[in-house]
């Protein structure tokens, strides 16, 4: 079966594909920097396990979600580096030092729960595969890859969001990411099927939370907000909205639109790409430009 995008990429460089116009034509940008599974025999010979397990890095398949989006035009942003390479929702300082074989004494790192856990701007480990990879790698490398692929993602996305802003006087992220199946929030409660961030109200207007929500739970798909995830560096460092930049992050249960094995596309598919189409039009539509611009409740 093709996976490709309905619409060839307007712009593609190593670190990502943009689809849709550079300039925004509606307020809301698309970004999905966890599905890349292009993984090149260089990063595949470091692997000390196989590549099924660096498959469990990925927000698997959760480019297919915004496929209607992108064949409808609106701007997104798609990475092609695989998350075993280079994490683009984590800080470009978040490295765990045992990663790096000369790291120089003056390197300004930050720590994070996610890097102790693992998951830093390199992935380090994952439950059951102690160790990804089978030694550091020097820092030129960890240079280049900050240089030619996190710093062009995140460049790219400031650029659409402040064309879109400057477009129609507010610009909205929706940060695409998928989760493992969730356990159930209570007893006899159901488990949520999405979780919306917003960095508890740091990265986005209440509102457009409450949108979001509204949409989802108008599916029959049960919402939780900011637990257990509440967005990363992603929406913390492109949300902005005392400055009319709002950035949601949207965690989709894999169970929804994969199949048994979570690996390939699923029957749900086509429902959660209806869901998120739903989600992405309503946003797009909140608040146009008429003298109004949103603003942080």
């Amino acid at each position: 079966m093709d996976h490709s995008a309905p619409r060839a990429p307007s712009h593609s460089e190593a670190a990502f594909d943009l689809y849709g116009p550079a300039i925004p034509d509606r307020p809301v940008v698309i970004s999905v920097p966890h599905a890349a599974r292009d993984y090149g025999d260089d990063l595949l010979a470091d692997a000390r396990v196989s590549l099924s397990i660096l498959h469990r890095l990925e927000d698997r398949w959760a480019d297919l979600l915004v496929h209607p989006s992108i064949a409808l035009g609106f701007t997104v942003v798609v990475a092609r580096a695989p998350r075993a390479l280079i994490d683009l929702n984590r800080h470009e300082r978040e490295i765990d030092p045992g990663m790096i074989a000369d790291l120089p004494r003056d390197a300004a790192l930050q720590s994070s729960a996610k890097l102790r856990g693992g998951l830093g701007l390199f992935p380090r480990r994952l439950p059951g595969a102690h160790e990804l990879w089978r030694g550091p790698m020097r820092w030129a490398e960890a240079r280049r890859r900050i240089e030619t692929l996190h710093r062009p993602y995140h460049a790219a996305l400031a650029q659409v969001m402040a064309a879109a802003r400057d477009a129609h006087g507010h610009a909205i992220l929706i940060d695409i990411h998928s989760m493992p199946p969730l356990p159930p929030s209570g007893a006899g409660r159901p488990a949520p099927a999405i979780v919306l961030g917003d960095r508890f109200g740091r990265s986005a207007s209440t509102r457009l939370m409450t949108l979001a929500a509204d949409v989802a739970g108008g599916q029959g798909l049960i919402v939780a907000q900011n637990h257990p995830y509440a967005g990363d560096h992603l929406i913390d460092r492109h949300g902005r909205p005392e400055h009319g930049l709002h950035a949601l992050q949207v965690e989709i249960d894999r169970v929804l639109y994969l199949d048994a094995t979570l690996d390939r596309p699923g029957p749900g598919l086509v429902r959660m790409q209806a869901v998120m189409t739903r989600m992405v039009q309503a946003l797009a539509a909140e608040l146009p430009r008429a003298g109004y611009a949103l603003a942080a409740e």
